[in-house]
């Protein structure tokens, strides 16, 4: 068994999260355990095409943001059966995230902890690689943020925009880590406004000289039913905007916690956000009618899961921390039980 195939138990769980994850990175560059083909669009029935921004998946099921920050691995992912892969959190400026430890595994409760602070290496590091991606070879999205220390948080999600436009083949916007202080203040009717008037502007003038991208915006799931409308007004509002990414991680800590690292600070993910996001992404969906790409992430650890975010309204879905706890293997046998059986929803 590869380092890789591990990944899920065994050798790289008794070490460090942080550090198991640098190692699997490492394998995957090398190629270790990688498959020679992309087994993702080996399952009848199950590409989709996302009607608002008309981007084509060979399968729903993606990888989300945070695995691969620095898009280092993005073809190798894809090779697992991913129908899409989303690099970052990258940021115009490196910087070295939040103090360590700052990832935790809640293996009694399926789930993870981190408060990792958007580390990673800057947006020039970052496309320099991305460069790397040849269209056709799979659906590659890039996620941007916001330098901790910058004095202008709206222009880094502009800058990041434009950096990225020509080599994404989509783009998010993170307004909604809990983990840089004030970030989620931009999910705020007002500085969502700003922020998508500002990144409007460069998205307009990046699509008249390279083509348009499908651009996505990733909102928390600790909001409220007046703040779902309200965002939903906001998003509508922006013809340029095709979609939402229902959700990050959650400050919310469910009674049902059982794992030593239950109270560490930061955002949770893993089972215990499925329902609580499937709820946010409900009612999102009744709130843009169709108007929005949605894509369904939380939780997500089974076909089951897939079906349960297809039905609350998405057209697509991602996952991340089931892979600590199962390994990449769990693609395929998502997908294989997915292509057994009708999807409903979205």
């Amino acid at each position: 068994m590869s380092l890789l195939a591990d990944l899920g138990s065994g050798i790289l769980r008794r070490l460090p999260p942080e550090t198991a994850h640098a190692l699997t990175l490492r394998a995957l560059t090398a190629g270790l355990g990688v498959p020679a083909s992309q087994p993702g669009t080996d399952y009848d029935g199950l590409a989709v095409r996302l009607p608002v921004s008309g981007l084509d998946l060979p399968n729903p099921v993606g990888l989300a943001a945070g695995f691969d920050k620095n898009a280092e691995v993005f073809d190798a992912m894809l090779r697992f059966g991913f129908g899409f892969v989303e690099c970052g959190t990258v940021t115009p400026n490196p910087q070295a995230g939040n103090p360590r430890p700052r990832l935790f595994r809640l293996p009694d409760d399926s789930a993870v902890i981190n408060r990792m602070g958007f580390n990673n290496a800057g947006l020039a590091d970052f496309t320099t690689r991305l460069s790397r991606h040849q269209p056709g070879a799979g659906v590659v999205g890039a996620n941007v943020g916001a330098n901790k220390d910058s004095r202008d948080r709206i222009a880094d999600y502009c800058e990041g925009l434009m950096a990225v436009w020509g080599q994404a083949d989509y783009i998010t916007l993170n307004i909604s880590s809990p983990n840089t202080p004030g970030l989620r203040g931009l999910q705020d009717r007002a500085a969502l406004e700003d922020l998508l008037g500002r990144c409007g502007e460069a998205a307009r003038a990046m699509a008249s000289r390279s083509g348009a991208r499908p651009v996505f915006l990733k909102v928390a799931p600790d909001i409220d039913e007046t703040a779902i409308s309200e965002i939903a007004e906001v998003a509508l509002a922006a013809p340029w905007l095709h979609g939402l990414i229902v959700s990050n991680t959650t400050l919310s800590r469910p009674d049902s916690l059982a794992s030593r690292h239950a109270s560490e600070t930061g955002g949770l993910s893993g089972a215990p956000l499925m329902e609580i996001s499937t709820e946010i992404l409900a009612g999102f969906a009744q709130a843009v009618d169709g108007r929005l790409d949605l894509i369904g992430a939380g939780g997500i650890a089974s076909g089951d899961d897939v079906r349960a975010k297809l039905a609350a309204g998405a057209q697509a879905v991602q996952l991340y921390s089931a892979l600590v706890f199962r390994g990449p293997r769990l693609v395929r046998q998502i997908l294989s039980d997915l292509s057994s059986s009708p999807r409903s929803g979205g």
